[in-house]
């Protein structure tokens, strides 16, 4: 089959390298792509957030799936210019979306779905931010309703920081602090059948020990030698086959990948928050050790015949991402820095890289974002995967590189996460 990814970043060099080494799959396109996606497929220069345009494309290379990596294309309903071309895509419709593209939204419907999540308020002044802090109390945890690229929450102790990002964002939700590790776990869906992947935890802050503002995300692991025997099984029955029957119940089935992040409190399993795809980082990991070809799943998802798939299967072992990204982010990103050493990381055992902000400028490979690639190893265990990652993370570099060094590092020496 022939395979068009659309996005940037390195969730879509993730998917698409994994696309690429699928036996079932002749050709993978990418729009608009990166250099690092360049190696495993042809590349487009397309719009992303362009329905029409990506829809255009998919039928004149004769796409026989579509996958719609960022969160962004999805809400503003890529995905449904595809489909409406008579395209299978792997991607909810635009009002499935708004799980990720309204908080306020998505507490509604674990309500309705009886989801254990936390305590919040929506809130559009400031005199109902006010009451909302007064009854949740610190730390104080205040969201962005809307994307904001995984930076629109702060956590903090600080009354008037959680003030002035209310404030910032004008529609907020405003909810308890919910104790306790944090732990992604990603499910493929048709809006039936929902079959979760392999636990994995991301992190978010920007320093070592988790430290200073919140990113998109500097580093991943799986799986999580920690976490309870029965979590994916509880999660399952819990939270995401519940919040798939409901939104089937309201007439706006969900079908592509449903991402629960959780915080497991010491009042039990509880949701944080949902996203309508892939995350990035914790895709880089989860594709190095998925050992099912990944089409058969998407196209299940896509045409509603994933009961007929075979659930995913995953390699022994662990995988490991740390991401590398450029001076000044999260406030701000140094563009056209060149980067060296990605063919001497790659050429390690077990190793490879996975682009996100990068460019091609008269020949020379440079930094264009925030994150700029995330170099991912596989091993026997968590310790071995870790090793090998760090010696790729030693191996590139580029004016202002900054990554942080305790990635999985816990988990690795047989702590908690």
């Amino acid at each position: 089959m022939t395979c068009l990814v659309v996005g940037p970043g390195g969730r879509e060099h993730a998917l698409a390298r994994a696309l690429a080494h699928d036996a079932g799959v002749a050709a993978v396109h990418a729009a608009p792509g990166n250099p690092g996606i360049a190696a495993v497929a042809t590349l487009h220069d397309v719009d992303a957030l362009d329905g029409e345009a990506v829809a255009d494309l998919a039928v004149s290379l004769g796409a026989d799936l579509v996958v719609v990596g960022p969160e962004a294309p999805l809400v503003a309903g890529v995905a449904d210019a595809v489909r409406a071309r008579g395209i299978a895509v792997f991607g909810p419709t635009r009002a499935a979306a708004e799980l990720e593209g309204s908080k306020a939204f998505a507490k509604d419907v674990m309500a309705a779905a009886g989801v254990p999540t936390a305590a919040a308020r929506v809130c559009t002044s400031a005199v109902e931010v006010q009451a909302a802090l007064d009854a949740y109390g610190p730390p104080y945890v205040v969201k962005d309703d809307g994307l904001a690229a995984g930076k629109g929450v702060v956590v903090t102790l600080d009354r008037d920081e959680a003030v002035e990002h209310a404030a910032r964002c004008g529609r907020v939700v405003i909810e308890e602090f919910l104790d306790g590790p944090e732990v992604s776990l990603f499910a493929i869906t048709d809006g039936t059948t929902v079959y979760p992947l392999q636990p994995a935890q991301d992190f978010k802050r920007i320093g070592d020990g988790d430290v200073g503002p919140n990113t998109g995300g500097m580093g991943a692991y799986t799986p999580l030698p920690w976490a309870p025997d029965d979590l994916v099984e509880e999660v399952l029955a819990t939270v995401l086959q519940p919040t798939v029957d409901e939104m089937a119940r309201r007439g706006t089935p969900f079908a592509g990948l449903l991402y629960a992040g959780l915080a497991l409190t010491s009042r039990g399993t509880r949701v944080v928050e949902f996203n309508a795809r892939f995350g990035d980082p914790e895709t880089q990991p989860l594709m190095a050790l998925l050992d099912s070809p990944l089409s058969p799943l998407l196209v299940g998802a896509a045409t509603g015949t994933l009961s007929d798939v075979a659930p995913p299967a995953w390699r022994p072992g662990a995988a490991v991402g740390v991401v590398m990204a450029s001076r000044g982010y999260p406030e701000t990103s140094s563009s056209g820095d060149v980067i060296v050493g990605i063919d001497a990381a790659e050429a390690l055992p077990d190793v490879h890289v996975v682009q996100a902000g990068t460019a091609l400028r008269d020949g020379d490979l440079v930094t264009a974002g925030g994150r700029v690639l995330a170099v991912v190893a596989t091993g026997a265990d968590l310790a071995a995967a870790r090793r090998a990652a760090y010696d790729g993370v030693a191996s590139v570099d580029f004016p202002g590189a900054q990554h942080r060094t305790d990635i999985a590092a816990g988990a690795a020496a047989g702590g908690g996460a």
